[in-house]
């Protein structure tokens, strides 16, 4: 059964909104949230040490001084509840999104689409970008599911004719007395699988053309407009940026390139004031998004006979398939958006916007952790690959 465009309309728009992904596009499901919101204990974690720190320090020379008796625990909980609040405070200011535009790349994923309409749904003028419009049900879908101010564009980015029609199209349909685009949200990823030496090169070229040349290109198109507005520049990434993944060799490489492509550029772009923000999502979120069943299997045969005699002899036809198989679980099953979606919206109505978001479940956050901070063969025994 279709869904009522009139009653998606009339949606709730309280935050606990999931994005689910289904074979026929993105279904919005009221939902409590599955996991922890990291990006504030984030912002909490090192506030709440430097009360500690400080409350040891402060209590210990009022203590040798002879000025008060005060505890150190005391002290910490009084500062505690003072940053705590102020940091509250500070972290629930938001910008109007009345009159402010944003592009979003990649609507060919389910994310992507979800998080079009909620910024829809937000009061932003939406560009929701498709790589192909014509007899695209996705796009007939979600402009049907949207207020007038969502407007669909056709934009692949590994064409520049495309990204500078884009930025003449934008530039033209720009909201009333708006100077230019809030915010880039770049979604447009592309994985590819496969051991290294499966890899054909074209294949490999192909995804660092879009996840980071395509990526890079398009930033260096929108900046003129963004700065305009002192807006944001919003790069959606992985926890395979920092998680050795065997057989996704080349995607690990190219969401490793976009966080490093994104630290530097809010260096480059704090003096301008506009701000960048790096959304390294959940692997199996992340999957649903850009792994589709049909396409993994026609890349693992398309490999599978551009290897020689000798690498299908050295591999076996059963190693490379059950590798291939390990990868089910990524294109498998309800995409749990909710944590994602969250942080990208966040990352682009906080007034205050953190740099790195990290939507992760509970076991992926710990998995992180360990890889980035203890070292390396103790992470491989607790983690076989």
């Amino acid at each position: 059964m279709q869904p009522n465009p009139l009653n998606k309309r009339r949606e709730s728009k309280t935050p606990t909104v999931k994005r689910r992904m289904s074979r026929h596009g993105s279904v919005l499901i009221e939902t409590a949230p599955r996991e922890l919101p990291w990006d504030l204990i984030d912002r909490l974690l090192v506030p709440i040490i430097c009360c500690h720190a400080a409350a040891i320090l402060i209590s210990g020379v009022l203590n040798l001084l002879r000025i008060s008796q005060v505890s150190a625990f005391v002290l910490f909980i009084l500062f505690t509840i003072l940053t705590v609040s102020g940091a509250l405070v500070y972290h629930s200011l938001k910008i109007s999104p009345l009159g402010k535009a944003v592009l979003i790349t990649g609507c060919e994923s389910a994310l992507a689409r979800a998080l079009a309409k909620r910024l829809d749904d937000l009061g932003f003028t939406v560009f929701a970008a498709f790589k192909q419009l014509q007899d695209n049900d996705d796009a007939t879908m979600l402009k049907a599911l949207s207020s007038g101010r969502l407007k669909l564009l056709q934009l692949d980015v590994t064409s520049e004719v495309e990204m500078l029609e884009a930025s003449l199209l934008i530039t033209k349909h720009l909201p009333e007395g708006e100077p230019g685009l809030w915010a880039l949200i770049h979604c447009d990823l592309w994985c590819a699988l496969g051991e290294l030496e499966w890899v054909p090169f074209p294949v490999m070229r192909k995804s660092f053309d879009i996840n980071v040349l395509g990526a890079s290109r398009l930033t260096q198109i929108m900046l003129p407009l963004i700065r305009r507005t002192n807006g944001r520049v919003v790069f959606l990434s992985s926890a395979l940026a920092h998680l050795p993944s065997p057989v996704r060799s080349v995607q690990c490489a190219t969401q490793a390139a976009i966080e490093g492509l994104a630290s530097c550029l809010r260096q480059e772009l704090k003096p301008r004031k506009v701000g960048v923000s790096i959304i390294c999502a959940s692997e199996f979120a992340a999957g649903n998004a850009w792994l589709d069943d049909q396409d993994m299997r026609e890349q693992a045969k398309a490999m599978w006979a551009l290897l020689s005699d000798e690498q299908k002899e050295t591999y076996g036809e059963d190693y490379f398939e059950q590798a291939i198989r390990s990868l089910e679980p990524y294109c498998r099953g309800d995409g749990d958006f909710h944590s994602t979606i969250r942080a990208m919206t966040d990352s682009i109505t906080r007034t205050f916007p953190m740099f790195r978001y990290t939507p992760l479940t509970r076991y992926e956050k710990l998995k992180t952790i360990v890889a980035e901070h203890l070292p390396s063969p103790l992470y491989e025994i607790l983690y076989k690959a």
